[in-house]
């Protein structure tokens, strides 16, 4: 790592005007941590109607100036979670997301629901089905009140959409900022308090980069642990189905309750490692080359503070990011399997999409197999090399996205918007490249007062002990809501 790491420096993580005061926790049930909503719930402290009586009134209350969601349904929302509440009465728990408010992106099938994946067409029905991440919550009696919306066939990473719009970044009350991309309403719902949990998917960054710019926690799970049937392809290469929420700890409780439904066993519950001697590998190679230096700034501050509380850091070589990131590049993986699918599977939509997404599935079309096929195997061999190089340490630690979220009509012109976009992206790709499993946690605020993410990467299959690593790491420098402070006011 070649900058220097400064001990912590005592901040005002707070954004001048425009705050909301912080609601009081005794009534306010969905601002309480995940665990805390589940055991109310089955101490009968609390209903499922009520949580879901609050998420609507929240969403109702900001979403004329957020527009986390594409699709909205505030009175479906009431009768799932009156069916939660039935179960509950009947001595029925059918495990940790019963009666729990889930966004879903709109690239997920959903029963009820169009789907639109961000085009400006509706998909045909079929594509509403609903696959086995749908079908996990669904089997605990989640309620969906809502779909989110994303940048046209998840193809960008700054929650752009000419269609219908980009959500608005909470954190900035004046100027409309990108939510990031590409599930770029999912992190937005978590702050607007419509949801607890939200699903999303990363092919390049696309669940991490709008966690890190709202303030929440994106997990990136390892490719093939959770399904991806029932979602609108980009990359049968790089597709991962993963989740936001607000803390680490909801990460780790959500993530297990998912793993239990889709095995149909209970998983084990995920507990934190010790902070002390936890391994964290630090290194010069990639992640750094293009960061702000507010943003490098709070990064190397938050892994004083662990080194503090008693973390062990290496610095390590991990040449692999560099050529991960040439080879993506050079290959046109995504663009070539996302051009491929539409072509297979909705030709009458390749006409109509946005020119930002259009110029780079074109990039698709015109590669050449052989550069493809050299593309996977370069891959497979780099992650290989990547996942030995990482058995030194418990997590490697980098900033998530190294620049500040940029304001929409700032990237309305192609040539900033794809500067913008790539560099947004940069931090985040290669970990999908590299096969690996990473989560992104909310640290701080850079000098525009927009939220800094860190992000663990760690070696894939190690999906549990990247969580348990964040719980650590969390018990040290707190929840995103204690240390960043709370989001502006919109209602």
């Amino acid at each position: 790592m070649q900058r220097r790491i400064a001990f912590p420096k005592i901040m005002a993580r707070r954004i001048p005007g425009c705050l909301k005061l912080l609601k009081d926790a005794m009534t306010d049930w969905t601002q309480r941590p995940l665990s805390a909503i589940a055991a109310g719930l089955r101490r009968g402290d609390v209903t499922a109607t009520r949580l879901a009586e609050e998420a609507v009134d929240n969403h109702q209350r900001s979403d004329g100036a957020l527009q986390a969601y594409k699709s909205w349904d505030g009175p479906g929302a009431l009768q799932q979670a009156a069916a939660a509440d039935q179960a509950f009465a009947a001595g029925a728990d059918l495990g940790a997301l019963q009666g729990i408010p889930f966004s879903v992106k709109d690239i997920f099938g959903v029963a009820g629901f169009p789907i639109f994946a961000g085009s400006p067409k509706q998909l045909p029905k079929e594509w509403e089905a609903e696959g086995a991440m749908v079908r996990a919550i669904r089997s605990q009696l989640a309620v969906i009140p809502g779909k989110t919306h994303s940048v046209e066939f998840a193809f960008g990473g700054l929650g752009t959409n000419p269609h219908w719009g980009a959500p608005r970044n909470p954190w900035d009350a004046i100027e409309h900022r990108a939510p990031g991309g590409s599930s770029a309403g999912a992190g937005v719902s978590l702050c607007e308090g419509s949801a607890i949990v939200a699903f999303g998917t990363d092919t390049g960054g696309s669940v991490r980069v709008p966690a890190s710019m709202t303030g929440n926690v994106g997990l990136k799970t390892t490719k093939r642990r959770w399904p991806t049937d029932g979602i609108t392809p980009l990359s049968s290469t790089l597709d991962t189905p993963g989740i936001l929420t607000r803390s680490a700890a909801d990460a780790a409780l959500a993530f297990t309750a998912i793993e239990s439904a889709l095995q149909g066993a209970p998983a084990p519950a995920i507990a934190p490692l010790d902070v002390r001697g936890l391994k964290i590998g630090l290194t010069g190679s990639h992640f750094w080359d293009r960061c702000q230096d507010d943003i490098a700034g709070v990064i190397e501050d938050a892994i004083a503070e662990l080194s503090v509380a008693g973390a062990a850091t290496l610095e390590i070589s991990f040449p692999e990011a560099i050529q991960a990131a040439k080879t993506m590049g050079a290959g046109a993986v995504v663009a070539a399997e996302g051009y491929a699918s539409l072509q297979e599977y909705l030709p009458d939509w390749i006409e109509t999409l946005d020119p930002m997404v259009r110029v780079r599935m074109e990039d698709g079309r015109k590669a050449k197999a052989t550069d493809y096929v050299l593309a996977l195997a370069r891959m497979a061999d780099l992650a290989a090399s990547a996942a030995a190089r990482l058995e030194a340490v418990d997590i490697l630690a980098v900033p998530t996205v190294p620049l500040t979220p940029p304001k929409i009509a700032d990237v309305a012109d192609p040539d900033a918007y794809n500067l913008a976009n790539s560099r947004a992206l940069s931090n985040a790709t290669v970990v999908n490249v590299l096969g690996l499993c990473a989560l992104s946690m909310p640290v701080g605020l850079d000098h525009a007062g927009m939220p800094v993410g860190l992000q663990l990467i760690s070696k894939p299959g190690d999906d549990s002990k990247l969580l348990s690593a964040g719980l650590a790491i969390e018990r040290v420098l707190g929840e995103g809501k204690d240390r960043l402070g709370p989001v502006p006011n919109y209602k």
